[in-house]
């Protein structure tokens, strides 16, 4: 999967084309609209590790923790985008 994408705020745009699992995972961010992804949701991505590049990106991500059942009870990760981020490359700068 490649998505172009334009991260907004501060003092310019900062525009990046994403590959792989690094562009799937800001995919399902942005498509979560707000409910966050998992990856309880999403158990074949090491989605931590992807999480870690987006921040290190510039992009703002919060992480709640989540209790849950079955076999091995526990807690897991959700995962929300909080960076407002448009598709497609607008505005200037370069990521």
């Amino acid at each position: 999967m490649k998505i172009n994408v334009t991260l907004l705020g501060g003092e310019c745009p900062r525009v990046f084309t994403l590959s792989g699992r690094i562009g799937q995972t800001l995919h399902h961010l942005m498509q979560s609209k707000g409910q966050g992804i998992s990856s309880l949701e999403n158990p074949a991505i090491r989605l931590a590790a992807h999480i870690h590049v987006l921040r290190g990106m510039g992009f703002v991500i919060d992480t709640e923790r989540e209790p849950h059942g079955g076999a091995y009870p526990g807690y897991h990760a959700r995962y929300r985008l909080k960076s407002n981020v448009v598709l497609g490359h607008s505005g200037r700068g370069q990521g």
